[in-house]
């Protein structure tokens, strides 16, 4: 009687264990890529959207715009350069740099051209067609449009944090800069803080 006790009991500890140890699933669902999901606190693909949609509106409203097109009777023409990550943490400024493009561009209000590593880029596949291309179908060299202004900004953050509780604040700084004066013709600024609070021990 006493054995098959012991027994009993070994088999409900192992089923315990075993559950335990295995009981834990994972699951993953397609949800849309419009949705606000925040499940660190951090920088994420919906900052950066939000953000390029606000500054790009913000942008193509100011006086720059209006005198540009006055004076020379055509869309300017736009470049986005470095987008530079200051923060505290891993940004991917590439995604956030891709919203301003397609945002600008969406637009219809200016013309874009490619940033600079992807120009290198085209002008080696130009070289290629002249020497292995018809004389038909190569693309000619000095067809290229010139910017006339470079749009680069940063991403700043500082955080603060005590007790489970954490405080980060974002701060994205972009410029518009006319290619042949150096002037700068926008100032542009967003403010994201994120207010976050867990058990203490996993921070």
């Amino acid at each position: 009687m006493f054995t098959k006790k012991i027994i009993i009991s070994a088999f409900v500890l192992l089923s315990l264990f075993l559950t335990a140890c295995g009981g834990s699933t994972r699951e993953v669902a397609r949800i849309d890529t419009q949705e606000m999901i925040d499940l660190s606190g951090k920088w994420n693909d919906t900052d950066a959207r939000l953000v390029a949609e606000e500054m790009v509106d913000d942008a193509l409203k100011r006086p720059w715009l209006t005198d540009f097109l006055q004076k020379e009777s055509r869309k300017p023409v736009v470049v986005v350069g470095k987008i530079r990550n200051k923060s505290s943490e891993h940004i991917a400024v590439d995604v956030f740099a891709n919203d301003i493009e397609r945002e600008l561009l969406n637009t219809g209000k200016v013309k874009f051209v490619a940033e600079k590593d992807q120009r290198d880029e085209i002008r080696e596949e130009r070289k290629d067609q002249n020497e292995f291309a018809s004389k038909e179908s190569f693309k000619k060299f000095y067809k290229e449009l010139g910017a006339d202004y470079y749009m680069s900004g940063t991403v700043n953050s500082v955080t603060d944090m005590a007790e489970g509780q954490r405080v980060i604040f974002y701060q994205v700084d972009m410029e518009l800069i006319n290619i042949e004066t150096n002037e700068k013709v926008w100032l542009g600024n967003k403010k994201i803080k994120k207010f976050i609070s867990q058990d203490s021990y996993s921070m």
